[in-house]
């Protein structure tokens, strides 16, 4: 009787049948998922194709193509009129308000009670399943506690891995012009030179370590996109296969990194004992591993004094470092070649990065690199001008009873998102006069005329102008400067990307010829991201008289 039944069950399954069965099953996932979403008022305006469940599936269908040509329609349609207005999100994800500029102390003033930073990100970033269930507040309050007031230190460690990171992907040939993969290039600088800081020297130049490092955040942003796709059902089915690679190069890396994650970890143990003499005037490295330790051992935190743990912990930080600043290298390099070259822009950034570094004997320091304005405006300005996602910040209603704007009077209820539209900012010519052109020195020539104008010694009494001033560097945040977010959330590792990109152009620009390139190559638009011409390639030469 039970073969009979299953006989004719197996008969039943047909090829055609099955795939009716998927495609049912995955329509009304879409539709589940569609109700459990936040509801927003109809006051709201909204861009896209509207919110209703017909809508919804066709901005789900248009999303990947037409994400940014929907935000900048109601960046000028509702933004630019300080009205806050909807944008459609991917499938697995609520749609999202897009706050006015005007409005953006209200958002980010907000208590995380309230609107949250780290749930935001957890959703953006899949963080359950791609960090292994290991979310990022602990490594992040530890930067904040520690890397500012390690920074100077810090600097003679960066400079050495600067130098040999882009000998050794720039080469030493002073006599051919070598073309090279510009993208591959900074993956060859980037994940080492900030190593030096996560996991100290000699871990930081093991070659398999970094591959593996990089590897993940790749799977990182691929699985980001991929599960953006998915319904939230079907995340717990699909989710664990395609963080198999995640798991695959965390592991690689670890094995990596095990033995000096014990050696530290038993050195700082003995040391915080008070018992052993050998220790006694011991001084661990000061880096991201060490900071762990010694957070977790004020903290009393036992769990975190783990091997295995302190190499997830780091994960995030690996991933935000490498993944952000290797665009933002690869970008600025195509903003300064693709520049006019009657302006002469790497002339002047390799004059005045020789002279401060010649000020310096030859060592890079805080206040060396502080004075490097032109260079810190050129940087500054390819990060605003050539952003690679829309939006940065983003924030989660994580309180029950939602959240009224004070300012329009809409209501965003649990589970709603927000976020502050950065690329409409950045290219708003109301903000800055012409917003479509990269001007290298935008934010240098203020501060250079301050300077000229009011000598040192009679700038005295003039406080509030020199704060003003001072803001013009790139580390500091606003309203209508979102590379590094804003707020009390503002990206922690600023300050550190600051230093590590001034030294890397200045050591490029000193030691090597570059050729103009004729345009700047394309990026394309995926989503709310910006996915860069990885294949472009420039060409180089060694200068002569260089060691």
């Amino acid at each position: 009787m039970v073969a009979g039944v299953s006989s004719q069950l197996l008969e039943s399954l047909t090829l055609g049948r099955i795939a009716t069965a998927v495609v049912v099953f995955t329509i009304s996932s879409f539709i589940v998922d569609f109700t459990w979403k936040p509801r927003y008022t109809e006051s709201l305006p909204r861009v896209g194709c509207g919110g209703s469940l017909l809508g919804t599936l066709k901005n789900w269908f248009y999303f990947v193509t037409r994400y940014n040509s929907w935000v900048a329609e109601g960046y000028e349609k509702y933004t630019k009129h300080d009205r806050a207005f909807v944008v459609p999100a991917a499938p697995s994800r609520p749609q999202e308000i897009v706050v006015p500029r005007s409005q953006t102390a209200w958002m980010l003033e907000l208590p995380d009670r309230v609107l949250s930073t780290k749930e935001a990100h957890r959703d953006v970033l899949h963080n359950d399943y791609q960090f292994f269930g290991v979310d990022d507040q602990f490594p992040i309050g530890t930067i904040h506690k520690h890397l500012a007031r390690n920074i100077i230190g810090l600097i003679p460690g960066v400079q050495e891995e600067v130098h040999g990171a882009i000998d050794a992907a720039f080469g030493k040939d002073t006599e051919n012009w070598k073309p090279l993969n510009l993208w591959e290039a900074w993956l060859g600088i980037v994940p080492r030179v900030t190593n030096r800081i996560i996991v100290g020297a000699p871990l930081c130049r093991n070659q398999e370590f970094l591959n593996s490092q990089v590897a993940f955040a790749d799977d990182v942003v691929r699985n980001s996109i991929l599960l953006d796709m998915f319904p939230r059902i079907f995340q717990p089915f699909v989710a664990p296969f395609l963080v198999l690679p995640n798991w695959w190069h965390w592991r690689k890396s670890y094995l990596h990194a095990k033995p000096v994650l014990e050696q530290r970890l038993h050195d700082m143990t003995r040391k915080a004992s008070g018992t052993d003499p050998a220790y006694h005037d011991w001084q661990p490295p000061e880096d991201m591993v060490t900071w762990l330790i010694r957070q977790a051992q004020t903290d009393g935190l036992d769990c975190e004094l783990d091997v295995e743990m302190l190499s997830k912990r780091v994960l995030p930080v690996e991933f935000a470092a490498i993944h952000t600043t290797v665009i933002t290298g690869f970008n600025l390099l195509l903003d300064l070649l693709a520049s006019d070259p009657s302006l002469d822009v790497l002339e002047t950034i390799r004059e005045e990065t020789s002279r401060v570094f010649a000020e310096e004997s030859g060592s890079w320091t805080k206040q060396g690199l502080a004075r490097l304005h032109r260079t810190d405006s050129a940087i500054k300005e390819s990060m605003r001008f050539s952003h690679f996602s829309r939006a940065l910040t983003h924030r989660k209603v994580v309180a029950r009873a939602g959240v009224t704007n004070t300012a329009e009077g809409w209501h965003a209820p649990y589970g709603a998102s927000l976020m502050l539209d950065m690329a409409g900012t950045h290219r708003d010519p109301a903000i800055y006069e012409d917003p479509d052109v990269y001007d290298a020195w935008r934010f240098s020539r203020k501060r250079e005329a301050y300077y000229e104008e009011r000598p040192a010694e009679k700038n005295k009494g003039d406080a509030e102008e020199a704060m003003r001033v001072k803001r013009l560097g790139m580390v500091t945040t606003s309203a209508e400067y979102l590379p590094f977010s804003h707020g009390r959330h503002a990206c922690p590792g600023r300050f550190f990307v600051a230093h590590e990109l001034k030294m890397v152009l200045a050591y490029l620009l000193q030691n090597y010829e570059l050729k103009p390139l004729p345009e700047k190559p394309k990026a394309m638009w995926l989503g709310s991201n910006i996915i860069p011409p990885v294949q472009a390639k420039i060409e180089v030469r060694r200068r002569k008289g260089t060691v």
